[in-house]
């Protein structure tokens, strides 16, 4: 079996590698968080989502003076909004790894509006969560619970403190779908050609990973039950915060 998914899929595949059937892994979710891969399919085409829906926002909070919160997935991990965010020019980015502070968050807004820059986007993971506080979580009868709503209580924290016009909007699963990137595309068929090879191989109990532009594979158990998570002192967070992006710590 050949079996495409994130760690909920790849530790079923351990588990059927232990009991006798021959599995190979692939890393695919957009969340970008399995251990012993540095990237997965999906993630590039997620972030472009988020990319694109910054670039239509900052129009609206330059024109009406506003604050926009735009809420994206990133349960545990942040590298969704992280990428996102850079890349689509946000101006205070709150993940799950580095946990925020309100008003340093609107402390951030009135120095902006000081500075004579009236609009501001913000984007946060449905993960991240304020100093001392919880992540917020929507109440399920069954299953793993389910986080949504901070892009909201920011937004109303925002308006509270500082007296500005703040709207949220919610990418949901809007991240989820639609046409992969060329890099996807790309990376998909290159972990699917090194799958086959590795079951040819006999290979069974691998995930195909990527490391140094090269696709290689490593065991499946490296690479569950270890999410891979933002380094909140690495070099990604330290250039943000060198062109000014503020992560309200």
């Amino acid at each position: 079996m050949i079996i495409v998914g994130g760690d909920g899929s790849l530790v079923t595949a351990q588990q059927l590698q232990e009991a006798g059937i021959n599995c190979i892994g692939v890393p695919k979710t957009i969340d970008n968080d399995l251990e012993a891969t540095a990237t997965t399919f999906g993630f590039d085409s997620a972030v472009d989502v988020v990319v694109d829906g910054l670039d239509r926002l900052h129009t609206t909070a330059t024109s009406h003076r506003r604050v926009m919160v735009v809420e994206v997935m990133g349960r545990h991990a942040g590298w969704i909004a992280l990428h996102g965010g850079i890349a689509g020019g946000a101006d205070i980015i709150l993940i799950p790894e580095i946990p925020f502070d309100y008003d340093k968050i609107a402390g951030v807004i009135k120095a902006r509006e000081a500075a004579g820059c009236l609009g501001t986007v913000v984007v946060v993971a449905e993960g991240a969560r304020p100093k001392h506080g919880e992540q917020v979580k929507r109440d399920v009868e069954a299953g793993e619970f389910r986080l949504g709503g901070i892009g909201d209580i920011v937004a109303r924290e925002i308006a509270k403190r500082t007296g500005k016009e703040t709207r949220c909007c919610v990418l949901g699963h809007l991240q989820r779908g639609g046409a992969p990137t060329t890099l996807d595309r790309i990376l998909a068929t290159r972990f699917g050609v090194k799958a086959v090879q590795l079951a040819n191989e006999g290979h069974f109990g691998s995930m195909v990973s990527y490391h140094n532009y090269q696709v290689r594979h490593v065991p499946i158990a490296e690479a569950v039950n270890r999410l891979k998570l933002v380094p909140p002192n690495g070099e990604i967070v330290q250039t943000a915060r060198d062109v000014d992006i503020s992560f309200g710590d």
